[in-house]
């Protein structure tokens, strides 16, 4: 348990400590929110609706996850994505049709707008632990008292940039894909991509089709694409392709399923293994539609290392291992993902961050109601994948997440 902090002077007025705060308002914190309520535990959400979504990924993006895997879990299941296209008066789709982000924000901000209508557009400057509960600090000034606490931050503070490339920074030569949602400033300029993910391949496909030159270099030996699906829905399959490779939310095949429907059991697995599979399954690879914007389109360095970076009159210089030996380029965008760690959380004060106990990796280590170390004190969505797997990485484990976690909060408080 984390150090107790002086009680601060604005709490001595706060209202009375509410029972649990979600912070986060994207799929994962709304559908936790959505289960608590269903089962009758109060609760505050805290954050934008929507925001990582709309503020951190470009404008033309398409969601990698087909639509029956990108509903946003309620507890009545009511308000799939479906739901919305139906309401909005639109055609039913399936495995064939990508999503396009602008929709996916849209279904997103519907689903909250019906589900958890009293969101709070507040942002947590500072959350620190006191005997009683966690006291939350907001960027409007108010304080106050959370008996539990639901971190349902996204991909903001975990991404990852190699060392390698951390001194083109200073002179505004790199950038973070997370870092963009509009890839239309780069026209004309000469674009490395660096990585092999969807966010690379994508990113590299959108930069060409603003009008940019990119260049990806993967250390890769060839680029990876899934494979178009054969019909809308995986029950149209053939049944011998249906018994051969399964249909799942994650894509067919039988170990695919056992990742989609066994995230409780995943916890189980040696940390190390868990690590390796969260980081490899299903990537690096782009989704099947990329495929015709990037082959023969975007050239392409595959078996290559960033060896040195630096800046160079106003240009970024890379060295490379492989066969290039060097790129220069107007700009560097890393594609490299993103890797959870709880440093890296600096809304928790440096006590709580301490207390929470954690893998090699960085990670939050969870009980299976999604629980850290410290008591009260919850992780959910990319931040709870090293501990119940790829399903996390995915819109399609807010069911799971949301229905463990608001579980487990409920028994805390007698529901």
């Amino acid at each position: 348990m984390p150090d107790a902090d002086p009680a601060p002077a604005a709490a001595m007025t706060a209202p009375a400590t509410v029972p649990v705060t979600v912070i986060g308002a994207g799929p994962y914190g709304l559908a936790t929110a959505a289960h608590l309520k269903a089962r009758r535990v109060p609760v505050r959400v805290l954050g934008e609706p929507m925001d990582s979504w709309r503020s951190r990924m470009p404008v033309g993006m398409y969601l990698k996850s087909t639509p029956r895997a990108s509903n946003i879990s309620d507890p009545d299941g009511r308000h799939r994505l479906g739901d919305y296209r139906a309401e909005q008066g639109l055609a039913p789709v399936g495995d064939q049709y990508p999503v396009p982000i602008e929709e996916f924000i849209r279904y997103g901000e519907w689903f909250q707008q019906r589900c958890v209508p009293e969101v709070e557009r507040s942002s947590v400057v500072r959350i620190s632990y006191r005997p009683g509960g966690f006291v939350l600090a907001l960027d409007t000034g108010e304080e106050y008292t959370s008996r539990a606490v639901v971190l349902a931050t996204g991909l903001p503070p975990y991404a990852r940039v190699p060392q390698v490339l951390a001194k083109l920074s200073a002179d505004g030569l790199l950038s973070h894909t997370s870092e963009h949602a509009d890839l239309t400033p780069f026209a004309g300029r000469r674009i490395a991509v660096i990585g092999a993910g969807q966010s690379a391949l994508e990113g590299a496909a959108l930069l060409h089709e603003a009008g940019a030159f990119p260049t990806l270099v993967a250390r890769t030996n060839h680029l990876v694409f899934g494979v178009p699906p054969e019909t809308d829905h995986s029950q149209d399959r053939p049944l011998a392709t249906r018994l051969r490779e399964p249909g799942s939310n994650l894509g067919p095949g039988w170990t695919l399923v056992a990742y989609a429907r066994g995230p409780a059991a995943f916890r189980l697995l040696p940390d190390g293994t868990r690590a390796h599979l969260v980081r490899t399954v299903l990537g690096p690879a782009g989704a099947w539609w990329l495929k015709e914007r990037v082959e023969g389109r975007i050239p392409t360095l595959t078996a290559h290392t960033v060896r040195t970076a630096e800046a160079s009159a106003g240009r970024a210089r890379l060295r490379l291992n492989g066969r290039t030996d060097e790129l220069e380029v107007d700009h560097v965008l890393a594609a490299t993902g993103y890797g959870v760690d709880v440093e890296r959380l600096t809304v928790l004060d440096e006590s709580l961050r301490r207390a929470i106990r954690r893998t090699d990796q960085g990670a939050p280590r969870l009980s299976p109601g999604f629980e850290s170390s410290v008591p009260g004190l919850y992780f959910t969505g990319l931040s709870a994948a090293d501990t119940f797997g790829p399903v996390l990485r995915f819109v399609c484990g807010t069911d799971f997440a949301a229905r463990r976690t608001s579980r487990a909060i409920a028994a805390a408080n007698g529901r």
